[in-house]
Parts: C-alpha cells; structure tokens; sequence
C-alpha cells in the first residue's frame, strides 16, 4: 500500500491559513444530499462555493447514470472535537496499553484532529456515489467506515477489492482529481480543496480555507 501521509502529520499542521472569505453555500438543489448526518441547523449540507463548483464539474465527467450522493460537508469545531474523542477513546478501549501520542496517530487514519480538519472550514467533503434511482453503487465498504470495521478496505487504494468496487473507485478518482480536489487515502470517500492537507499534497503555499462558524 502507498506511503499515507496523515492528516496530523507535521507536513500539515505547519501549513499556514490565508483565509480567502469565500462563503459556505447550501449543496441542496445542486447536488443529490443524503440525510444520514444531517443536522437540525442544515451544517451538513453546505461547503466552501469554490468546493461545490468543484464537484459539479466533477459530476458532469461520471459514467453515465452516476452522481454524487453527499454525505456530509461541513461539520462545526465542536462536533468535530466530539468525533475525534469517541474515536480515541473507543481505541484506547481496545488498545489499553497504547501511549496518548499512539491514540492520537491511529485516531487520525480515520478523523482529523480539530486543527487540520476539512470539515471545519467548509472544505472537505464525504460522499458517495449513487445511480440514476438513488441506489448507492459498490464502493467496497461503507462510508465512514473505520479501519477496524473494514478490515482496512476503507483505505482508497486498499488491495483485494472486488472488481466492480475497484472501478467505481477509479471512476471517483478520476473525476475529483481532475478537478482539483485531494483525497485523503485512508478514506475512499473524503476529499478535500483549500484545506491545509490539500495545500501540503499539492504544495500550495497556504490553505485558502480556515475554520469557518456558519452561525
């Protein structure tokens, strides 16, 4: 498997914030959203307007009958801080001897840590990939789910895929890296632009994005 460079790796944490204000926009209307995490305040639903109109173009250059499903867009500090906790403490659960920093890196392959997470500026998105009726396709496993879970098949480049998940892979691939957007590998489904890991993998000088309050 390739070399994952974290998301709470030094490479991006030292990433520098140039905040461009470009506004949080609602995806609903433009994008096929799904309610699994959506939230009474709407947060779910709305990214970064530079995003957006990333994944629209990246939609129109899917097989045909394919579209993005949204899963979740933006996600407030707190509830970002919130998902970090549960998953580290379900870690220390099952790994009762690892040390706080070993936490913290297991932790990140699956959530970013609140000083570099996506989700907080309105930057990183989660999505899936569905038909024409809304049938999501075979992406190898769900969304969102942990290394633990998936048996590692939640890594993008995971080996041993069935071939139909191994295309639908490639075909999301093809289309958010052609416009612009970053995956982050332990996760087929999160991908990201202007955020601080998009700037360290393309070697941006700043992240265009920082956290953003939509309230």
């Amino acid at each position: 498997m390739e070399q994952i460079v974290l998301i709470s790796d030094p490479r991006v944490t030292g990433v520098p914030v140039v905040e461009c204000g470009e506004p949080l926009v609602d995806c609903r209307g433009v994008l096929r959203v799904d309610g699994r995490r959506s939230d009474p305040a709407g947060d779910w639903a709305h990214l970064r307007a530079g995003v957006l109109e990333r994944l629209v173009r990246a939609e129109a250059s899917l097989p045909d009958d394919r579209h993005w499903l949204l899963v979740e867009g933006y996600r407030p500090a707190a509830r970002q801080q919130a998902v970090f906790d549960g998953y580290v403490a379900s870690l220390r659960r099952s790994r009762p001897d690892a040390s706080a920093e070993e936490l913290r890196t297991a932790a990140a392959r699956w959530v970013a840590p609140l000083e570099t997470a996506g989700h907080v500026a309105g930057a990183a998105v989660d999505l899936t990939v569905c038909a024409g009726d809304g049938t999501e396709v075979d992406m190898g496993c769900p969304e969102a789910a942990t290394p633990e879970e998936s048996g590692g098949a939640c890594y993008t480049r995971a080996p041993g895929l069935a071939p139909r998940a191994r295309q639908n892979r490639a075909a999301m691939i093809r289309a958010l890296s052609a416009a612009g957007m970053v995956n982050y590998p332990t996760e087929w489904w999160h991908w990201s632009f202007g955020d601080r890991y998009w700037a360290a993998m393309t070697r941006a000088p700043a992240a265009r994005y920082g956290p953003r309050d939509r309230g």
